[in-house]
């Protein structure tokens, strides 16, 4: 059924679905005829209104989840009011003061992630997720700062001045092949992605043309492979505030908070999903069935994209949670946390060994 533009409806059907809508978002109940006589906002009769529900049922904007319940908004018309109807509210000073305090620690941009999730589920009162999608920096240089006889630290300057170190094994390497294989790096990583590099470096090596000896190359392609096998693993993802969703309604559909539980676990398909928000400009927001992943568990998503100094896309963020999610508040939250941390965003989160944790999503409550 296609949703009626809300030009099409009556000023009182409009304030009676406003009203519904509203109401169900905040209590999670269905909203019935005598509830709304009742509140005063409606001057009708019981009847009167029960008539205006039965019509926007009609048109799918509605449903009843029970015979004798009240109504609640479909996805249809929880999008119809999103899209033309929710006054939004945002953040008081306060509220701006705390985001912007919790993300202004120093300290690496993986632990303002981590705090931006966070932060997110307790604003919301749903899920908090943060994004970082694989992608491929301009590298400044590397080197090798020797430890002792058998350990140096491999360390790599990416174009926005981030530095990860590693370690890596010098076991019959003299200090002249370590300074021989920083020198060689540095010329040849400068303004390129790993990718690029190593094809090239490989090539060089094994044709003969690099001018390094044995020791040296083989000391090269150990480091710079270190970083090429990091950059093909999955996006850094981060979830926090899982046990939100158990909410008293959600108590009593255990199925589809286990459903929903199911669909976090699948970090490449969470990633698509989140990918849909980088170009935005402002908030997204996908509502049940409007993205496939979380069809199953009626759930909402309302993403954002963070940028870096340069506008450059870092990463998305955003909440997680049933569909009656307070959308006037969490739109303006998500949009104005997603631009207090890209302030602060100087590129990619690094990826050294303190780096978070890929695969399933890092969770926590």
């Amino acid at each position: 059924m296609n949703t009626p533009p809300l030009t099409e409806l009556t000023d009182r059907t409009r304030d009676i679905f406003r009203l519904v809508v509203e109401q169900y978002l905040a209590t999670g109940q269905p909203i019935g005829s005598k509830t709304l006589a009742q509140g005063g906002a409606v001057d009708l009769s019981p009847a009167s209104i029960r008539s205006v529900l039965a019509d926007l049922e009609k048109l799918g904007l509605l449903a009843a989840p029970h015979v004798s319940a009240g109504r609640k908004p479909t996805e249809s018309g929880l999008r119809l009011f999103v899209d033309g109807m929710m006054q939004i509210t945002q953040p008081n000073a306060e509220e701006r003061r705390a985001i912007e305090a919790r993300l202004g620690d120093p300290g690496p941009l993986e632990q303002r992630l981590e705090a931006a999730s966070a932060m997110l589920s307790d604003l919301s009162g749903a899920a908090g997720m943060v994004l970082v999608p694989t992608a491929e920096r301009r590298l400044a240089q590397m080197s090798f700062v020797p430890l002792d006889p058998t350990r140096a630290l491999a360390v790599l300057v990416d174009a926005n001045g981030q530095v990860e170190n590693r370690l890596i094994e010098i076991a019959g390497v003299d200090r002249g092949a370590l300074d021989s294989a920083s020198n060689y790096l540095s010329a040849r990583l400068a303004n390129r992605s790993l990718g690029e590099a190593l094809k090239d470096i490989e090539a060089e090596i094994a044709s003969g043309r690099s001018a390094l000896d044995e020791v040296s190359a083989d000391l090269v392609q150990r480091g710079i492979a270190m970083w090429s096998e990091d950059a093909d693993r999955s996006p850094v993802f981060i979830v926090r505030g899982q046990a939100k969703l158990l909410d008293d309604e959600a108590v009593g559909d255990v199925e589809r908070v286990r459903q929903l539980l199911d669909e976090l676990e699948n970090k490449r398909a969470v990633a698509q999903v989140l990918e849909r928000a980088r170009e935005a400009q402002a908030a997204r927001i996908y509502i049940g069935s409007e993205n496939r992943l979380f069809a199953l568990s009626g759930s909402s998503v309302i993403a954002s994209p963070f940028r870096d100094r340069d506008g450059n896309v870092v990463g998305v963020l955003g909440v997680i949670g049933p569909t009656r999610l307070n959308y006037a508040r969490i739109v303006p939250m998500v949009d104005f946390t997603a631009q207090s941390l890209g302030r602060r965003a100087r590129g990619r989160p690094c990826r050294g060994r303190r780096a978070m944790s890929r695969g399933r999503g890092s969770t926590g409550s």
